[in-house]
């Protein structure tokens, strides 16, 4: 007898609620081994994922539907699309913050070429206070708005150098992981699936889109530079100056430079991007906080397809730096609207190999 979507969800998160034996396998990943990871189109080979994982088991059951021509849930392969957040989704999200503002903060402590000027100074102490007194600071706008402020005036390649130096930085709070390679290997493998199965996966992501590029660009070979959504800014000519963007024709010796935040991807931000970007609605969405909640329902409310969302909890205090608070918040979000929770203390059998431990 089969139980309705809605008596799956509320067992799922009773599972992970009431807890389950976590498995671990597998050795910490460089960027080429992730790179490499390749899951078959029938999802026989998955290795990071524990074997009763309920998520798991409905993605592949769904994945049988859509993509058999005979099935009434067939989907056609252009409009197989797969919406992914970033940070807490399928990267590292807090070690002990997020890579935006971990970057931001070496900048204005750590930069000796760089003066943070009063703002961004008094955003910093703010960052550096909230980590010792709730953990995180939470994504603001302001926060994305100052933290941007400190690279405006920077080429293109300046900036992407600067992202790629830190990513070798190593994570503070988690051994043996630098930033770069923070992916959560049980989710590697779910985009590849997807990938063999001719589905088009975009990162919707609230950190700034070109911090994002460097991070994603290389480690999935399946992800190229326009699937990649995030926190937009100005960018403008280096010999432009104060001239208006409509009137500046640019020359031959202009370079792009890096101007002020415009718009923080998050929430309804996130379902608009991909309205404009994507030009399709999403038939799999995968998020891990409550600021993703427009971009999974959009994926699944009002669908001319069957569509799944799911959502990532970070409920491991083990082998990750867990947060019980969003992990509840995100568990009861799930059972709110439907979308199918993934523990990563119950589901993955390792998060990013066994040689990554919580620093105590």
């Amino acid at each position: 007898m089969k139980f309705s979507l809605k008596k799956q969800i509320l067992a799922a998160a009773l599972a992970i609620s009431f807890g389950a034996f976590a498995f671990t396998g597998g050795e910490a990943a460089t960027r080429q081994e992730i790179a490499s990871v390749n899951i078959k189109a029938n999802g026989s080979n998955f290795k990071y994922w524990s074997k009763d994982a309920k998520a798991l088991a409905a993605l592949k059951d769904y994945m049988k539907e859509v993509t058999d021509k005979n099935n009434r849930n067939y989907i056609p392969k252009e409009d197989r699309i797969a919406v992914f957040d970033m940070d807490g989704t399928i990267l590292c999200e807090t070690a002990p913050i997020y890579f935006d503002h971990s970057l931001f903060l070496h900048r204005v402590y750590d930069d000796s070429s760089f003066k943070a000027n009063d703002e961004q100074m008094k955003v910093a102490k703010n960052m550096d206070a909230s980590i010792k007194k709730i953990g995180v600071p939470y994504p603001s706008s302001n926060n994305a708005k100052v933290a941007c402020s400190a690279f405006t005036g920077m080429t293109m390649d300046e900036f992407n150098r600067y992202v790629k130096d830190f990513m070798e930085h190593p994570t503070t709070g988690l051994t043996n992981l630098k930033w770069g390679e923070a992916f959560y290997l049980p989710m590697v493998e779910i985009i590849s699936f997807l990938a063999h199965n001719d589905f088009k996966v975009y990162i919707v992501s609230g950190t700034e889109r070109e911090i994002a590029r460097n991070i994603v660009l290389g480690a999935f070979p399946d992800i190229k530079t326009n699937q990649i959504i995030g926190t937009d800014i100005e960018y403008f000519a280096g010999n432009q100056g104060n001239a208006p963007s409509l009137k500046y024709v640019y020359q031959e010796n202009d370079t792009i430079i890096r101007g002020p935040f415009v718009i923080k991807d998050l929430q309804m931000n996130k379902t608009a991007a991909i309205v404009r970007e994507i030009g399709k609605q999403p038939v799999l969405a995968f998020g891990n906080a409550m600021s993703d909640a427009s971009m999974l329902n959009y994926s699944i409310f009002n669908n001319k397809y069957k569509a799944l969302a799911f959502g990532v909890i970070c409920d491991d205090e083990t082998r990750e730096l867990g947060n019980p608070k969003r992990a509840k918040e995100m568990l009861d979000g799930c059972v709110k609207y439907n979308w199918l929770p993934i523990s990563m203390k119950n589901d993955f059998k390792t998060i990013y190999g066994d040689n990554v431990k919580v620093a105590r």
